[in-house]
């Protein structure tokens, strides 16, 4: 018995050190305005970081690379994506971002999107599909030809009393059968504040793969504020809250499954001020690729 389990702990040993690399590509716009916080550019600051972790292999990519750095190669060889989007966010070319989510769908990559890219392309697209499947779902026997899918206006800021998307509306009935118009998230919020007022996070899960060695509460020193309500599908999972002095509050680290992939969204940000050279929030973007890349 004892050289049965000395033989399993080497074949176990083994198949860990063979074990192929997470393939993680950061996308960044590199914006000129991140130089003050980021010598080199956020995104080569996250990936530089990543470097350092083990069993993962990262490549850095930005808009003024060939195909805006979203070839069929560069995402080929991409099981974890990371995004980096702000002022160029409606300069994405649909059909990349329709690319990626279809790469989510059939669990071929997980996405993370960080700060503004809640307005990225290939993070509206993927909150759009879940919001797809969630109305499909919530009704027995719903098809898509029974919806009537609106689109909110792109990059508009809705106010507090708007009424929240995805919203689903019965609208009636043809050949017999009920119809319902869906609007589709505009992925926004209603408030924002760049003054660099520090904020205080809650670790709500401490035992998830993405919260290892995250303190129950922490700080980040300088970042944006956003407030909730977040027009987004329900996250299945919301690993961190973020409040801020002034009574403001954020959904700052949500899951949502999409078809057989991931889409992690982290909150804090904003590209003058050096989030992402800090130790926890560096932390927990490597746990999220382990955790998103693991098979």
């Amino acid at each position: 018995m004892p050289c049965f389990f000395a033989w399993f702990a080497l074949i176990c040993t083994t198949a860990f050190l063979d074990a192929a690399p997470i393939r993680v590509v950061v996308w960044d716009e590199q914006q000129p305005a991140q130089k003050p916080a980021y010598t080199n550019f956020l995104g080569n600051a996250i990936a530089a970081h990543l470097r350092t972790q083990p069993g993962l292999t990262v490549t850095s990519v930005n808009f003024d690379d060939p195909e805006q750095g979203l070839s069929q190669a560069v995402l080929d060889a991409c099981e974890v994506l990371i995004w980096w989007g702000h002022v160029k966010n409606g300069q994405i070319q649909p059909e990349k971002a329709r690319s990626i989510v279809k790469r989510i769908q059939s669990g071929q990559l997980s996405l993370i999107a960080l700060h503004s890219a809640h307005w990225a392309e290939p993070f509206v697209q993927a909150m759009r599909e879940r919001a797809i499947s969630d109305a499909l779902n919530s009704i027995p026997g719903l098809k898509l030809s029974d919806l009537e899918l609106v689109t909110p206006e792109r990059f508009r800021v809705p106010k507090t009393t708007e009424p929240l998307t995805p919203r689903l509306e019965e609208t009636g009935t043809r050949d017999g059968r009920k119809t319902y118009r869906l609007t589709l998230p505009n992925c926004v919020f209603p408030h924002y504040r760049a003054d660099g007022a520090p904020s205080h996070v809650t670790t709500l899960i401490p035992s998830h793969p993405i919260a290892k060695g995250i303190p129950t509460h922490f700080d980040i020193p300088q970042t944006e504020m956003y407030n909730d309500p977040f027009h987004v599908p329900k996250p299945d999972l919301v690993l961190f809250q973020e409040n801020w002095d002034k009574g403001e509050s954020f959904r700052s680290g949500a899951i949502w499954n999409v078809g057989k992939g991931k889409v992690f969204y982290f909150r804090p940000g904003h590209e003058t001020y050096p989030i992402y050279t800090q130790p926890i929030p560096l932390r927990i973007l490597a746990n999220a690729v382990q955790w998103l890349g693991s098979k």
